[in-house]
């Protein structure tokens, strides 16, 4: 067995014990005494030589310190599977998996390779479909930040066979960029994912609603605002992936929308970790996807030829 690949096995034994403690007994850094002494205890007794190793070190810190914002993640990446319901050995293989592939070097561990480790994790410590279940949440992680490493490893692998969406599932989803006047200056609501990114705010159309009454709906749910549709925006589609019903295509429709002010309400959500009001000379310096800008620079074209 490979150093790093015992060490990854140490440090999950490691998470797996102090998973079980009481929440105010966790730290947050490998420094803190009582995490340190059982990871310790682990090398010495099921890894011994490996006991200076700075990896099995850092790695747990790292697990430790980025817990929270990993967390979010896998929450966002399987949305069925609220964090307390996935295994303790599945969602410490998933912490760990995601801590290197998001936060680690990636010269040093390739993406493909966070998600290959993690993967032979779950088939040797998980369940029957641990394996599947990690291999789920990390692909769509991978997915949403752009696949990088991909154009280097394809000059390796021959061309995959290109997924035909038509013979995806299709979920309608409705959302909108809303704007408001508040002391002569019009802000528009932004919501931020737990990619960082500032993106529109939007929700699932269920089967036989109104598009325009379902989207009111989804935003009063998300941001808390009653909105005025005016307009429609334009439509975008995008494969998303879940862990357990795999692909599906989902069509967003999007509209301009105006409301009075008030503070955003945000939902409890595991995708999504702040909404708030921006002036438009603000737009340009946001995080925002490649695929909205278009939109939004429709929305803010619109509400500038109005006299408000």
């Amino acid at each position: 067995m490979a150093n790093r690949h015992l060490s990854r096995s140490i440090v999950l034994q490691t998470l797996f014990e102090w998973d079980f403690l009481p929440e105010d007994r966790k730290g947050e850094s490998s420094a803190d005494s009582e995490i340190r002494n059982m990871l310790e205890r682990n090398l010495k007794e099921f890894a011994p030589g490996v006991e200076d190793d700075a990896f099995v070190l850092l790695l747990l810190e790292q697990v430790l310190q980025k817990r929270s914002a990993v967390d979010e993640i896998i929450e966002k990446a399987a949305p069925d599977w609220p964090i307390e319901k996935i295994s303790v050995i599945d969602r410490n293989i998933l912490r760990i998996g995601l801590t290197e592939l998001l936060f680690g070097d990636r010269k040093e561990v390739p993406p493909k390779v966070a998600i290959n480790e993690a993967i032979e994790l779950a088939k040797t410590f998980g369940g029957e479909n641990s394996g599947k279940f990690v291999n789920g949440v990390l692909g769509a992680v991978y997915k949403e930040i752009g696949e990088p490493g991909k154009e280097q490893e394809s000059r390796r692998k021959k061309a995959e066979e290109p997924l035909d969406i038509t013979k995806l599932p299709v979920e309608t989803l409705g959302g909108a960029l809303v704007y408001c006047e508040k002391d002569g200056t019009v802000l528009l609501a932004f919501v931020h994912d737990v990619f960082g990114y500032w993106t529109l705010s939007k929700g699932k159309i269920e089967p036989g609603e109104d598009i325009k009454q379902g989207t009111k709906r989804a935003i009063k749910k998300e941001i808390g605002l009653d909105i005025d549709i005016e307009g429609e925006l334009g439509e975008n589609e995008y494969v998303a992936t879940h862990p357990e019903k795999g692909k599906s295509l989902k069509k967003v429709v999007y509209f301009l929308a105006g409301s009075e002010y008030k503070e955003l309400e945000l939902e409890k959500s595991g995708g999504l970790d702040g909404a708030r009001w921006f002036p438009l000379s603000a737009i340009p310096e946001l995080r925002i996807y490649s695929d909205m800008i278009p939109l939004i620079s429709k929305a803010i074209e619109t509400i500038s030829g109005k006299n408000l």
